[in-house]
């Protein structure tokens, strides 16, 4: 099996990367203990579009690292995002599944079947920030937040799997925990692919 982990954490003022370096690391490290090869790109040090195609095709298994800014993915890793699934048209998608004559179903043009992807998140909010109907994020979780990039996923054709996510990560962290709890949840991952 083969593995791409990318890290899109951007920094910036208050955040240096290292947590989710850290994740980045401890997932390689794993996933090549269970006979994995592994290849890595970190979002903020640059990148090639045509090597990040061939890379999405290479892999069986993509683990999206990020932080969560203000709600969303960092605008860098958005920009990858944009730039390499578009510069990826005729090898990730051939279009969005529908012509002039034939009217199949919109998002149905991806050609990234059986590949599969999960999201590690990062995040300073509470768990319970996302996932009390009554707090800020209304109940809507984790992949309720992220619609719109599993939504991305999908249109490639790419399925997904069981979220990972760590909260308090500035104010009241408990990030040995959270590493524990996150090789359990590649171990899950790992057993059921």
């Amino acid at each position: 099996m083969k593995a791409l982990i990318i890290n899109g954490h951007q920094k910036h003022a208050i955040s240096e990367g290292n947590l989710n370096k850290a994740f980045v690391e401890l997932a390689k490290s794993f996933l090549e203990k269970n006979n994995y090869k592994v290849k890595i790109t970190c979002v903020d040090k640059g990148y090639s579009v045509n090597e990040e195609v061939d890379k999405l095709l290479w892999a069986d298994l993509i683990i999206y690292q990020m932080p969560v800014y203000w709600m969303s993915l960092p605008w860098g890793f958005k920009k990858y995002i944009e730039e390499v699934f578009s510069g990826g048209k005729g090898k990730l998608f051939i279009d969005d599944g529908r012509t002039r004559s034939a009217h199949a179903k919109y998002g149905s043009g991806g050609l990234m079947q059986g590949k599969k992807y999960f999201l590690s998140l990062t995040w300073n909010a509470p768990i319970e920030a996302l996932e009390d109907k009554n707090q800020f994020f209304e109940g809507k979780g984790n992949d309720g937040v992220f619609f719109d990039f599993h939504k991305a996923n999908q249109f490639i054709g790419m399925q997904t799997l069981n979220t990972f996510s760590c909260h308090d990560v500035v104010k009241s962290p408990e990030i040995t925990k959270d590493f524990v709890r996150f090789k359990k949840h590649l171990q899950d991952i790992i057993l059921n692919l």
